[in-house]
């Protein structure tokens, strides 16, 4: 064989890797991208890099996968959503108090459904995963419930704090609300 068509298989060969590397590269961050939705976003702005970014996203994947998620019951349900009505009830009367109630019915719907609820950051990163339009309304409810701990909380921002954990409460409440498994979702 000559040289000239060694070199040229070479070429093709690398070429080849270079386009295969390209479109796995594009079908990754098209997976995340779909499964995080503004999450990834978010959190390709606060890493800075788009490669960290799905790197960080893909490991929270993982972890989750490791957690024993699960849906809940129709009575678990049921109670979760009678306590809310006690929480709505409450607000009227003592709006401090019903967001701390918020943030531990939130917690205790969390529990329920398997995910660790010590770590805050750890929390808003898990529910991402499988809840990625609602996680950021968690992190602005938890956000107004530590002013309201400090006393700098608006009686507005109290109700926006209920709307907020509402919005990831009702989302961890509906029976459809199955983990996924990551594995049946790549592509």
């Amino acid at each position: 064989m000559s040289t000239t068509i060694i070199l040229l298989m070479a070429g093709a060969v690398a070429i080849g890797c270079v386009l295969a590397w390209y479109l796995q590269t594009r079908q990754r961050s098209s997976h995340l991208k779909e499964r995080f939705g503004p999450e990834y976003e978010r959190t390709r702005s606060r890493v800075g890099d788009a490669r960290r970014a799905e790197s960080a996203l893909e490991a929270r994947e993982k972890r989750v996968e490791t957690l024993r998620l699960r849906p809940l019951s129709e009575d678990e349900r049921a109670r979760f959503a009678e306590v809310w009505r006690h929480v709505q009830t409450l607000f009227v009367d003592d709006p401090k108090g019903a967001i701390g109630e918020a943030d531990r019915l939130v917690n205790d719907v969390m529990t329920a459904r398997g995910y660790p609820v010590a770590d805050f950051q750890q929390r808003s990163a898990d529910i991402s995963v499988d809840h990625p339009v609602v996680v950021e309304h968690y992190r602005a409810a938890r956000s107004i419930a530590e002013r309201n701990e400090r006393d700098t909380a608006t009686t507005e921002d109290l109700r926006q704090a209920v709307i907020h954990y509402r919005a990831l409460f009702d989302d961890l409440l509906q029976p459809n609300t199955i983990p996924r498994k990551p594995e049946l979702t790549r592509r």
